[in-house]
């Protein structure tokens, strides 16, 4: 598993190009930006929950968003399971 993970915007796909270069290696992972908007269009919560277990450990999202929109990209460091 990578220790860094780089997400980028898909509007930036020069930077993408660059710190693919630079960092993915077996210890970096670089990614696109793979979000096309929120995915519940409807205020209702879903009827039934299907999942047993919470994969997320915490919560990125909000912090996630505002990275990509000031500077194209962000970077993670993933705990180790």
């Amino acid at each position: 598993m990578a220790d860094l993970l780089f997400i980028v915007s898909r509007s930036e796909p020069k930077r993408y190009m660059y710190l693919r270069h630079e960092y993915a290696d077996e210890s970096n992972e670089v990614i696109l930006d793979r979000r096309g908007g929120d995915r519940r269009r409807s205020e209702r919560p879903p009827p039934l929950e299907r999942r047993h277990v919470e994969r997320r450990h915490r919560d990125i999202t909000s912090d996630l968003r505002k990275n990509l929109r000031k500077t194209g990209w962000a970077v993670l460091r993933r705990l180790a399971r």
